[in-house]
Formats: C-alpha cells, sequence, structure tokens
C-alpha cells in the first residue's frame, strides 16, 4: 500500500515528497480521523478531544503512572474504534505562552516519529500540531513540522499531513516545496 516516487531526495509530484530512499511525504486535505492505510502498522496522531477514558485504560496498561502526556512528548495507544491501528498522542505547545514554543513543537513531532519506529509503525499521519487553539502561526509551524520529518523519519514508509483546511493545506504544500526543493538544491551542488 505504501505510494513510492521516483527521482532524486526532495523531488516533489504533486502533493508527494520523497525525503528519501525509503521515505515518502504526503500532504493531503481530509480528517485524520477517517485516515489509514493497512489497519495494522498505521498510526494516527491525535491531538484534540481524546477519549480520556481510553487513554487512561490504555496507559495505565502500559504500566505508566504518569497518564498525562507532558507538551512535547508522545505516548501510544490502539486505535479503539478508529481505522487506523494506533493513536500517537502528544500536546503541542500554546505559541504565546510557552516559553520555547519551537523546541517544543520540534520535541512533538520528532517524539512522535521515535514512539512510531519503537511501535514498527510505517505509516504516520500527522494534523498541524498546536495551529488550532494553540495559536501557532501556519508558516512556523509548518517550518518546525516539515523539517523535523525531514530529519528523523527515516524507517517510516510514509508520513502524512492530514490538514482540515484549505489555508493549512495550502500553506503545508508550499512549505514543503519551498524547503524541500531547496534541500534537493543544496545536496546537488555538494
Amino acid at each position: 500500500m505504501a505510494s513510492a516516487t521516483g527521482g532524486k531526495e526532495g523531488e516533489e509530484v504533486g502533493n508527494i515528497f520523497k525525503l528519501s530512499e525509503t521515505t515518502v511525504l504526503k500532504i493531503q486535505k481530509g480528517d485524520i480521523t477517517l485516515w489509514f492505510l493497512n489497519g495494522s502498522s498505521d498510526a494516527i496522531l491525535y491531538i484534540e478531544q481524546l477519549d480520556q477514558n481510553s487513554l487512561k485504560h490504555a496507559i495505565k496498561s502500559q504500566n505508566e503512572p504518569d497518564v498525562r502526556c507532558p507538551t512535547g512528548e508522545a505516548r501510544i495507544t490502539p486505535g479503539f474504534k478508529l481505522p487506523a491501528s494506533h493513536v500517537i498522542h502528544t500536546v503541542g505547545p500554546i505559541y504565546d505562552s510557552h516559553k520555547d514554543p519551537k523546541a517544543s513543537l520540534t520535541s512533538a513531532y520528532k517524539n512522535c516519529l521515535s514512539v512510531a519506529k519503537e511501535n514498527n509503525i510505517e505509516y504516520i499521519a500527522f494534523t498541524a500540531i498546536s495551529c488550532g487553539v494553540y495559536g501557532y502561526p501556519f508558516e512556523e509551524a509548518a517550518t518546525i513540522a516539515i523539517s523535523t520529518v525531514k530529519n528523523f523519519a527515516d524507517g517510516i514508509k510514509e508520513v502524512h499531513f492530514v490538514l482540515f483546511s484549505d489555508q493549512l493545506y495550502n500553506v503545508w504544500l508550499n512549505k514543503a516545496k519551498e524547503l524541500l526543493q531547496a534541500s534537493m538544491h543544496q545536496s546537488s551542488q555538494n
């Protein structure tokens, strides 16, 4: 089920970008709660309106004493009633009140990818962490998200950004084109 793109690292085909020899980035518009690829090695990122009872039960069954997921960290649970097999939970920073929102947002993406790899997740779908009520500016958040995925997604077959609004989709798509084409241009000069 994994899609592949041809060409050099950083090459873009529509909304599909090749990050490395083994990892593809896809940017799409939609509802992340409906996203899945194979139902056994896929995970969605879920950050709002968590089913707290399911989360508490799943984390207790993993013998984790601290049920709350601190800002920038990540926890994994089964997908419960969602189509994806797993849910990776994270908390992004509140932009105007966090002392270092960039570091915390980077950590949230990086830790989600680490948890995914530790649990043999091959396909992961992210939302735009902290871009809703937490007020993170879209352009800056997209730069952090795409750069972090570029640097830490090796070992994951496909990374998806499933974005609910046209505005988020357009910002993420344009930022991926800008960052990944710049990366491709720099690597071809070296």
